[in-house]
């Protein structure tokens, strides 16, 4: 149920370069590797100075390049989400829109943590995941049957939503530069994160290393 999808984006890596490179009035292009398939490529003068930017933190160059998705994911993980500085967020309102109400459901459930800054730990035993499933699907179908009775009673949008629990799906337009997209994957993307916010992180990282695969592999800490 968790999506990140890809919109769009602007630039390449050579986008990068070539930001750099403006302070000397210089240019870069790509440079032909294969002449019978046609094929061009950075040359390695552009992806060593891309690498560089990158070690010696001069982000500036990789904000040129941009990347947009539409995520969808439970309240609770664009909670945490929406804390990353320099990413544009557009969400959807519960104020204008009141139909397809969707609830996050767990693959499965996780134990509490022994160290509390860590997320969760290993999975709950079958008999507590299935006494959970009964109470998340329960207290879901309750929350809705309040919240369409607070509508229909005449009750506003805005205050109707408040019964609605953090299980509820939402979605939003996600934006922003390489560089700010390679900090939120570099949190991210840890394996100590929690799980449902590194399945968003993890979908976006593997998209920009598509879309930007000198540059990301440089930003990111699997590099």
């Amino acid at each position: 149920m968790i999506k990140a999808t890809y919109v769009n984006h602007m630039g390449n890596d050579l986008s990068v370069v070539n930001a750099a490179r403006v302070s000397f009035g210089k240019t870069s292009k790509l440079v032909c590797t294969n002449l019978v398939q046609g094929t061009y490529d950075m040359s390695k003068g552009d992806k060593k100075l891309i690498k560089y930017l990158a070690k010696h933190k001069h982000t500036s160059p990789f904000g040129h390049s941009f990347a947009s998705f539409h995520v969808k994911a439970p309240i609770f993980v664009a909670r945490q989400l929406v804390k990353h500085k320099f990413l544009r967020w557009n969400e959807i309102s519960r104020r204008y829109v009141t139909d397809n109400i969707e609830y996050f459901y767990p693959d499965n459930y996780r134990q509490a943590a022994d160290n509390k800054k860590q997320g969760s730990g290993g999975n709950v035993s079958e008999e507590v995941e299935m006494s959970a499933i009964k109470k998340v699907t329960a207290a879901n179908a309750k929350s809705l049957i309040a919240y369409e009775n607070l509508l229909s009673s005449g009750v506003c949008e805005e205050q109707a939503r408040m019964v609605l629990p953090q299980s509820t799906m939402t979605e939003w337009y996600w934006s922003g530069s390489l560089d700010a997209f390679a900090d939120m994957c570099n949190l991210r993307c840890k394996p100590d994160t929690q799980a449902e916010t590194r399945e968003v992180a993890n979908q976006i990282d593997r998209k920009m290393i598509e879309l930007f695969p000198v540059s990301w592999d440089a930003l990111t800490d699997d590099a």
